[in-house]
């Protein structure tokens, strides 16, 4: 079968990563993800706080389910002591359970690297233009997430190409993150000369997502025109469905709370405060239900999302662009 570089390092069939997503991603489907040929990414808090397992017997109960590679993703931005030591526990127990493929991001990704690399695995991280691509390569990382503008969440500037462009001479693996919504988006990808894609909005849209169906049918309705960025989430532009609540309020915060945002002894904590809020809100509606009040993080890659499916039916879409190419 058809492989590069990329596979073969984690050995796996295809080039997907299946990103990790708060709240969204359940174990069931980070092992449909690994199942299907690519490699799910555990989120931490997601796996634990909204879906309330151990984390090690979260990771083991994923194993029953696929006996192929999956991964962990580690936010390292440094908000507290304590916020970096729990992701340090969950680093070690995630590399006690065989876990060898690491996605950092949002800071110094240090403490991952050197664990990580005396365990023999590969950490990638998140970057969306040539500067945090610089310190991720001083930091020692093995591959970098390339997080572009149409990207759902914390999306970057750039759109693919241009910033493939600005990243293209760094001589690590790139990985297309943002827009990537059906199988011509994934072909357009390669041929841009990216080793793999990373899917979000997409997963989301799946029979394996315990995601609930207003969310998934918002996703459906949506067009690449309705996905807005919002600082009223997490203190960070976030890229959203624009849904008749996300309009009534708008999508800025106050004068105030920007002054905060903007300064550099306070927008830690403010991001901190910001991001905790939500992680509770997250939580309340995946546990009650569809609300008039929701936040639907989703990229510009709902133009090519016309259908809620199994991951392998997906995924076999995607296998014969890549053995195609």
């Amino acid at each position: 079968m058809k492989s590069t570089p990329f596979t073969e390092k984690l050995g796996i069939e295809l080039p997907i990563i299946g990103g990790a997503m708060y709240p969204c991603s359940n174990p069931e489907l980070v092992a449909a993800v690994s199942e299907a040929g690519g490699i799910g990414i555990i989120q931490p808090l997601s796996l634990t706080y909204v879906h309330g397992y151990d984390f090690r017997e979260g990771i083991r109960y994923i194993r029953t389910l696929t006996k192929k590679p999956i991964g962990l993703n580690l936010i390292v931005e440094s908000s507290s002591d304590a916020y970096l030591k729990r992701m340090e526990k969950y680093l070690d127990l995630a590399l006690e359970e065989g876990i060898r493929f690491f996605i950092t991001a949002l800071g110094n990704p240090t403490f991952v690297v050197k664990k990580v690399h005396a365990a023999s695995g590969l950490v990638y991280h998140d970057v969306t233009e040539r500067k945090w691509a610089l310190k991720a390569i001083d930091y020692g990382v093995d591959g970098l997430i390339c997080v572009n503008s149409e990207a759902g969440g914390h999306a970057g500037t750039l759109s693919p190409q241009d910033l493939y462009n600005d990243l293209k001479d760094l001589s690590l693996p790139l990985i297309c993150a943002g827009g990537i919504g059906d199988e011509k988006a994934f072909g357009n990808a390669l041929s841009i000369g990216y080793q793999g894609v990373q899917l979000g909005t997409r997963l989301i849209a799946t029979t394996e997502c315990h995601e609930k169906e207003s969310y998934k049918e918002a996703i459906l309705k949506a067009e690449p025109s309705d996905i807005v960025k919002t600082l009223r989430v997490t203190g960070v532009p976030l890229a959203v469905i624009k849904t008749p609540y996300v309009e009534s309020i708008g999508t800025d915060v106050s004068p105030f709370a920007s002054k905060l945002l903007q300064n550099p002894y306070t927008k830690k904590w403010m991001r901190l405060f910001y991001s905790l809020r939500s992680i509770r809100r997250f939580k309340e509606i995946s546990l009650k239900g569809a609300s008039t009040r929701d936040y639907f993080q989703a990229g510009k890659s709902v133009g090519g999302i016309h259908a809620v499916e199994p991951v392998p039916t997906i995924f076999s879409r995607f296998r014969e662009i890549f053995h195609s190419k």
